[in-house]
């Protein structure tokens, strides 16, 4: 595997997965502005967030800087992080019984070098009642979650019918591409 890694992230769940990887890494943080221009699409804006995430770093000759950022959308409307209570129960009210995607947008600077990559996974969600999305919010706190849920908690087990795509793109990092393209850089 490479050098030493700067996980420039926060998410326990990224960190979780990165250990699951047996990697090298440390953690560094910079507040970024995670605007994005008018006109992108899910997929480039992630893309666009992860590498504003990584230009605030000065990447250093013998670390990898890896920053990533996951977007989750439904009919191309982008699921954030919920701002309240009722702002959680409206998005789940939007995918329960549906489908909609995640966007994950990695990017990987050592020097002058840099990769950008991003996955895309498609959740199938059953349809569910304000009980369950009540329960679910009480229970689970998911304001820290694009879309407002985790798919490694009880909406991932009792909700999620199906992924197409990687199920550790829905946690936040698509491990086994980047695993291959941490091989490579």
């Amino acid at each position: 595997m490479p050098k030493p890694i700067i996980l420039a992230s926060k998410s326990p769940r990224r960190q979780e997965l990165m250990k699951l990887l047996g990697l090298d890494f440390t953690i560094e943080l910079k507040d970024v502005d995670e605007s994005y221009p008018e006109g992108l699409n899910p997929a480039q804006i992630a893309m666009y967030i992860s590498e504003k995430k990584a230009s605030a770093f000065a990447a250093p000759a013998d670390q990898i800087v890896l920053t990533a950022d996951t977007i989750v959308a439904i009919n191309n409307e982008i699921l954030g992080k919920p701002k309240d209570r009722e702002d959680a129960q409206r998005m789940l009210r939007m995918l329960s019984g549906a489908k909609h995607e995640v966007y994950t947008g990695v990017t990987l600077v050592q020097g002058e070098k840099i990769l950008s990559f991003n996955e895309i996974s498609t959740v199938f969600c059953r349809s569910v009642g304000d009980d369950e999305i009540d329960f679910y919010i009480d229970q689970y706190q998911p304001f820290d979650k694009a879309g407002s849920y985790g798919i490694q908690d009880w909406w991932g087990l009792a909700v999620v019918q199906k992924i197409d795509g990687s199920y550790t793109n829905v946690m936040g990092l698509p491990t086994e591409r980047l695993y291959r393209e941490l091989g490579s850089f």
